[in-house]
C-alpha cells in the first residue's frame, strides 16, 4: 500500500503562477498512491480555470473513490466565508480531498473551528499582513481492503501557532471511534516533534516538505496511531517527488503489505 499526502496549492505552479489540468494530472499520476489525502482543494475557483482538481486527481490515480470537503465558500486571501451546506456548493469552493482505489465503507467530516484572531504573515507580494484564519475540517474514510477496514484521513491546520495544536487534538480525538488502523495524512503546519508529542501518533515518514524549491521543513505527515499499527506492515520507502506544481512537496509512504 501507498500512501500519500499533498498541499496543491490549488494546482499554481511556481515557475509560472498558472493552473493547468495536465500538469497535475501528471504531479498525483507519478505518485502512484493507493490512498492520497490533498490540501488546498479547489472546486470551481477562477483562479484555478473552474476545474474540480479532486476528480482529476482520482481520474491520474485510476482511484474509483474520491470525496472533497469544502473550508470555505469564496476564495482564500479574498473573499470567503465558511461553508455551511449543500446550498452552498453552486459557488466556488476551497477545501480537501481524499482519493482511494478501496471502496469505502463510511464518511466522516469534522469541523475544526479557525483561531479566532488575525495573525501575522508574510505575502511576497505584499509583505507582512494580517489575515484572518480560515475554517479547517477533517475528512475520514473507513476503506474495505482485502485485510480488513483501515481509517484513513486527511486535514490541513491552521499556520497560527498554538491553534494547530488545539486542532491536531480534536483531530484525533474525533478518529478514535473508528476502525483500527487509523491514518492520518495531511498538511498539520508544524514540525514532527510537536506533532508527536500533541498527538501520541507515530510518524511514518520523515523528510523535509516545505518549500518545495528548498525544502528545510517537515510540514506534511503521514501519522499512524500506535493502536492497531502493527497491522500496516513495515514502512520500506518514504520519498518525497518533486512535481511541477505546488509550493510544498508531496509526501509518500510505502508499506510492504497489510497483515
Amino acid at each position: 500500500m501507498r500512501l500519500a499526502t499533498f498541499n496543491l496549492l490549488h494546482g499554481r505552479s511556481l515557475s509560472d503562477g498558472t493552473v493547468h489540468a495536465d500538469r497535475v494530472a501528471r504531479a498525483v499520476a507519478d505518485l502512484d498512491a493507493d490512498v492520497l489525502g490533498l490540501q488546498e482543494v479547489d472546486k470551481a475557483q477562477p483562479r484555478s480555470g473552474l476545474l474540480d482538481l479532486t476528480a482529476i486527481a482520482a481520474d491520474a490515480l485510476g482511484a474509483p473513490v474520491h470525496r472533497f470537503a469544502a473550508a470555505v465558500v469564496g476564495t482564500p486571501g479574498e473573499t470567503w466565508q465558511p461553508w455551511r451546506s449543500d446550498d452552498d456548493n453552486e459557488h466556488p469552493l476551497y477545501g480537501i480531498a481524499l482519493v482511494s482505489r478501496y471502496p469505502v465503507t463510511r464518511w466522516q467530516i469534522t469541523t475544526l473551528p479557525g483561531a479566532p484572531m488575525r495573525s501575522p504573515i508574510y505575502d511576497p507580494d505584499n509583505g507582512l499582513r494580517l489575515l484572518k484564519d480560515e475554517p479547517r475540517v477533517l475528512l475520514a474514510a473507513v476503506l474495505d481492503t482485502p485485510h480488513g477496514p483501515m481509517t484513513v484521513a486527511t486535514t490541513h491546520l491552521s499556520f497560527v501557532p498554538g491553534w494547530n495544536l488545539r486542532q491536531l487534538r480534536h483531530a484525533v480525538r474525533a478518529l478514535r471511534g473508528l476502525p483500527a488502523p487509523r491514518v492520518l495524512l495531511g498538511d498539520l503546519n508544524m514540525p514532527a516533534r510537536p506533532v508527536r508529542a500533541v498527538s501520541g501518533w507515530r510518524t511514518l515518514g520523515r523528510a523535509a516538505t516545505f518549500p518545495s524549491p528548498m525544502p528545510r521543513a517537515q510540514l506534511d505527515h503521514i501519522l499512524a496511531d500506535p493502536h492497531g499499527i502493527d497491522t500496516l506492515g513495515r514502512v520500506v520507502q518514504v520519498s518525497t517527488p518533486r512535481p511541477a506544481v505546488s509550493d510544498h512537496l508531496p509526501l509518500v509512504v510505502q508499506l510492504d503489505r497489510l497483515r
